[in-house]
């Protein structure tokens, strides 16, 4: 033991020693550089993540402030149906002479309308609605007061598009629609009073 410890072999040991520090050293450099790498990748990608949940969390809320602006629309208010001394609230009257008059003889297939189902055609014929030309011909106020007499959801009869639909239909035209009514291809006693969007 004494021949590796002596004064020959000294400075290979220290030479040896300090190779060794130096390679720990160097290894220790390099994991720590690699682990930086691998760190910094998965920062990245999950800073890059947290941008698209941003992002899609923004579009979220955009979205949920259109549609409370849109279905918030302050026109459209509950009916009031009586007083508060308990009488009922008298019901408008509708203005033949703005769209004409009709009788059950003139009676057009109501239900070729999108929108219009068996139920509400009763409605609109209770009230003295029964032709494509009639509809055809309301003016903005006929239909509130139409929406008002058969309870009926306060704008759906312009954004269905009855007045264009009827316009078709009065002057012999057809609707996508209409067709399938036609081919009976619509089952009202399935389907109940069944809208489309495609008129």
């Amino acid at each position: 033991m004494s021949t590796i410890f002596n004064s020959e072999n000294c400075p290979n040991w220290w030479c040896l020693l300090l190779l060794m520090f130096l390679s720990f050293l160097l290894g220790w450099l390099l994991a720590s550089w690699f682990a930086y790498k691998r760190s910094k990748k998965v920062l990245d990608d999950c800073l890059e993540e947290n941008k698209k949940l941003q992002a899609e969390a923004n579009d979220a809320i955009h979205e949920m402030q259109h549609a409370r602006s849109t279905f918030t629309d302050s026109s459209i208010k509950a009916k009031k149906t009586m007083e508060r001394s308990g009488v009922a609230v008298e019901k408008p009257k509708l203005n033949f002479a703005s769209f004409g008059a009709a009788t059950e003889a003139d009676k057009d297939d109501l239900k070729r309308i999108s929108g219009v189902g068996p139920f509400i055609e009763k409605k609109l014929n209770s009230i003295g609605i029964y032709t494509f030309n009639q509809i055809s011909n309301f003016s903005d106020e006929d239909i509130q007061t139409v929406t008002d007499l058969i309870e009926f959801f306060p704008g759906r009869i312009l954004r269905d598009d009855w007045r264009g639909q009827a316009l078709i239909l009065k002057e012999g035209g057809e609707t996508s629609f209409s067709k399938r009514v036609d081919n009976k291809e619509v089952d009202y006693d399935k389907d109940g009073d069944v809208r489309y969007n495609d008129k």
